[in-house]
């Protein structure tokens, strides 16, 4: 089967258990993030797919390779590019792209012309001559990248490639992995960054506790941010709603409106509308993807959080 597909994948070290039950299907030609929190288990699952750790049980394939049986075929056609990864530290970035080719077997004329249009790819060309130990987080991450690259890989393993970039380089970064993706690549990407994620992924692959939550959830309620021209929004809001002012947030002079759903968001906002207050921005404050995981996170909210009114667009209380 093409792109990364994982079945029942499990891996422990000693008395913990980093992966407990990893199942997914990564396509070809999309991007898949890998959202989960810290201890999940995502580094570890991304070094089995890199052929880099065994399993314990379950089977892998990487365009249909096992990369326990084949390592080496799932190296020719993967591009790994851990969290960070360690550069030769005297070498220059041109240099350290060249043997990254070179150790793939390309020929050095080849090898020096995929360099230079790596470099310029994820802007180092005017580093090229730098040494590695001189460069910044964030230029060790594109270098990071280009090696990940260099030999047109037809599936990528990124984890937190963005970390360490400027804005205008993660930009580039999302602009780059969805030409990537166009192309046919199978791109596997993980990042804490939730609402930049979602920016650049066309799937989501849930890593809770080590195992893979298939699809997610769906949050069963939204927080929305409200912003009116006019002070004290929280207060005004809760007002126009009929609520007990203390069931809405307040952030940065906006208010924060909880609801059960795009129905009833739709409702507040007529009701917010009819009662005339100078609505600005009605909008959710968290992405889709933060919601969701959130959501898997605390699927209760914790003690003092108030639930969502059962009724804005009737104005009644709780």
């Amino acid at each position: 089967m093409s792109g990364v597909v994982a079945q029942g994948v499990r891996r422990s070290f000693g008395a913990v258990d980093a992966v407990v039950d990893a199942t997914f299907h990564a396509m070809p030609g999309r991007i898949t993030g890998l959202v989960g929190p810290n201890g999940a288990g995502k580094t570890t699952l991304l070094l089995m797919l890199a052929s880099l750790l065994a399993p314990d049980a379950g089977r892998i394939g990487v365009e249909g390779v096992d990369p326990v049986e084949d390592p080496a075929a799932v190296r020719r056609m993967l591009g790994w590019m851990p969290d960070t990864l360690g550069a030769w530290p005297s070498l220059t970035a041109r240099e350290s792209i060249v043997t990254t080719a070179r150790l793939h077997d390309m020929p050095a004329a080849d090898a020096a012309a995929r360099a230079d249009e790596l470099l310029a790819l994820v802007g180092l060309a005017s580093h090229a001559g730098s040494p590695a130990r001189v460069l910044s987080r964030g230029q060790k991450q594109k270098l990071g990248l280009a090696r990940a690259l260099v030999h047109r890989p037809r599936v990528l393993l990124l984890d937190e490639p963005a970390s360490g970039l400027d804005p205008e380089a993660r930009v580039h970064l999302r602009i780059l992995l969805r030409d990537l993706a166009a192309q046919g690549a199978t791109i596997l990407i993980s990042s804490h960054v939730l609402s930049e994620l979602e920016e650049v992924i066309d799937d989501a692959v849930f890593l809770i506790a080590g195992s893979v939550v298939p699809g997610g959830v769906a949050p069963t309620s939204r927080t929305y941010r409200v912003r009116l021209a006019a002070p004290d929004a929280s207060a005004a809001v809760a007002d126009a709603l009929g609520m007990p002012r203390e069931l809405v947030g307040a952030d940065r002079g906006d208010a924060l409106l909880v609801v059960a759903d795009e129905t009833a968001a739709l409702a507040a906002l007529r009701t917010l509308v009819t009662a005339g207050l100078p609505v600005l921005e009605y909008a959710p404050a968290q992405s889709a993807l933060e919601a969701s995981f959130l959501a898997l996170r605390h699927p209760e909210p914790p003690p003092g959080v108030p639930q969502p009114p059962a009724s804005p667009q009737e104005g009644g209380t709780r």
